[in-house]
């Protein structure tokens, strides 16, 4: 079976709405009201709700899982970059860069909405055949 190799390209895409942010928040117990309530969140530097970043980071783990092979999660390093709101569409995308040896791969990894960088990174997983 494949595994991931040097400039294998993956995407995913996930609307964010409120409810999403919601079942976010009490999948993770994460209740910054920054992220439930219109209110509170009107009044701060976002002028109003925004998803929680992990949220963002969540996409580039499903972009990831696509890679060929088993794909184990080692280590992400990002940056956000910009908020992302109800209403909007994150896309992220993944690509291998490096061959770290033993499995292990180096990917840079992108969120995007309306092609504004909202998270940017890299990661690095473990990519070994899959076992049927």
């Amino acid at each position: 079976m494949p595994v991931a190799t040097v400039g294998d390209t993956v995407t995913a895409s996930r609307e964010v709405t409120t409810d999403r942010i919601d079942a976010y928040a009490d999948l993770t117990g994460d209740d910054n009201p920054i992220h439930l309530d219109d209110d509170y969140a009107a009044h701060t530097m976002f002028g109003g709700r925004i998803a929680h970043g992990m949220f963002g980071v969540g996409v580039i783990s499903a972009a990831l899982a696509s890679l060929p092979g088993d794909i184990i999660y080692l280590n992400q390093d990002c940056g956000f970059e910009a908020p992302v709101r109800p209403g909007e569409t994150v896309t992220a995308e993944a690509t291998v860069v490096e061959d770290l040896g033993s499995d292990r791969v180096r990917v840079e990894t992108v969120a995007t909405v309306d092609d504004e960088v909202v998270i940017d990174g890299e990661a690095t997983v473990l990519s070994v055949p899959h076992e049927a």
